[in-house]
């Protein structure tokens, strides 16, 4: 039997392992800002374009795994071998990838590398949905999601400081070997599900058996109540995060002037505080009504996009930077609401695949964010110079939060009338 102390001790393991799977993909977004990156990848340092489709590639194969692959990962493996299986391949990718010399190939292993994270929040919320009740998953949904804002703020200086002090090929390989001999070990020892019966718990007696298994989960998924609605909801809400990560410490260098060393740990605020917005989104999800746990998306995307707005307009180089600190606390204050919503609509059998549709799906289209505003960036700089460029692209930024407040309205006013 699992205490009810042993349970936060996996929800604590989820919160490392998001941490590292958060630094494994923002390691791009700093290294092309590397000279000598671009070159060894043949990449011209004026191709924005180009340099915003290897962080869409990983979430085109983050979206299609997480959408697509999650039902078998939980009918075939479950929670705990699907996350080492993970693990052992994102490790294995990253520390190959200064290997390959060409774009091309480092596009791919974006795409594996993206692939093979796809089921990590799907298996979280499977794990949180078996070990705490609906009214008291608040918490549990902010430690993991705080990963988001760890594994950015501790991985921007961290790579930063790593090609300041070495070479950007150590980056890969440092990050390899703490997916391995970190996440493994803390997943042995603290993952742990309980049993939903024979059904559920026996293993697929033959490829019909387990795929007929898959194809039950996913119509039980798909049938999850709020589950489009939150779905469109979350491709805005996750374009925020990927456009602006992606391109924050390219903002920060050559449109307000900051040098490497100081790109560093001023793109690392913005994620600490989105880090303690996420803890409190957690504890003010379990002390609402569950249907009134909308406005939190809504109060989120206004915040967001006056933030937003500020740090576009104001000339000082540092208040553009605390506009974006704040942007970054709206926004994961409302973090922990997506998962906590998902599981409170779904089955527990069910949980793991519905946010896999909803996490899928919205990462597939919040993936194309970095690279719509490197086409932005590149057009307008042309014409009107960097600063313009950086400008304009985080601008698109606020569309989408008009988006998300649209779908709360609606997702508040459905939960009012049930």
């Amino acid at each position: 039997m699992i205490t009810k102390e042993f349970r936060w001790a996996g929800a604590v393991t989820l919160l490392l392992l998001v941490t590292i799977s958060y630094i494994d993909r923002i390691n791009i977004a700093v290294l092309i800002t590397d000279k000598s990156f671009l070159e060894h990848m043949h990449i011209a340092a004026s191709d924005r374009a180009s340099q915003g489709f290897l962080a869409t590639a990983f979430m085109l194969g983050y979206g299609i795994s997480a959408f697509l692959f999650t039902p078998f990962c939980v009918t075939l493996f479950g929670v705990r071998k699907g996350l080492i299986g993970g693990l052992v391949i994102w490790g294995g990718v990253t520390a190959i990838s200064p290997l390959f010399a060409n774009y091309e190939s480092l596009l791919f292993s974006r795409l594996l590398l993206g692939f093979a994270e796809g089921p990590l929040f799907s298996l979280a919320s499977s794990y949180i949905k078996s070990h705490f009740e609906d009214r008291e998953n608040g918490r549990p949904n902010s430690f993991v999601n705080m990963g988001t804002g760890l594994g950015l703020a501790i991985g921007f200086p961290f790579v930063g400081l790593i090609m300041a002090s070495y070479h950007w090929e150590m980056s890969f390989v440092l990050l390899g070997a703490l997916n391995i001999v970190v996440g493994v070990p803390l997943v042995l020892a603290f993952i742990r599900m309980p049993h939903f019966g024979p059904k559920y718990d026996s293993k697929p007696r033959s490829l019909s058996d387990a795929l007929g298994r898959v194809a039950e989960i996913f119509r039980g998924a798909t049938h999850t109540r709020h589950i489009w609605l939150m779905t469109v909801m979350t491709c805005a809400f996750l374009a925020y995060l990927w456009g602006s990560s992606s391109w924050l410490p390219s903002y920060l260098k050559e449109a307000r002037g900051f040098s490497l060393r100081e790109m560093g740990w001023l793109a690392s605020l913005p994620q600490y505080a989105a880090m303690v917005a996420v803890l409190i989104g957690g504890f003010i999800i379990d002390k609402l009504e569950r249907r009134q746990v909308p406005l939190i998306f809504m109060a989120s995307a206004v915040g967001v996009s006056a933030c937003v707005m500020g740090a576009i307009n104001v000339a000082d180089p540092y208040v553009a930077t605390y506009c974006l600190i704040g942007a970054n606390f709206c926004w994961g204050l409302a973090s922990p609401a997506f998962p906590s919503t998902v599981q409170y609509c779904s089955r527990p059998e069910h949980a793991g695949s519905a946010f896999g549709v909803v996490n899928g799906i919205g990462s597939l289209a919040a993936g194309l964010m970095p690279a719509v505003m490197g086409s932005v960036i590149g057009t307008v700089t042309a014409s009107s110079g960097s600063a313009a460029g950086f400008y304009a692209g985080f601008a698109a930024l606020i569309g989408t939060q008009a988006l998300v407040f649209i779908c709360g309205g609606i997702l508040l006013r459905g939960e009012r009338n049930a």
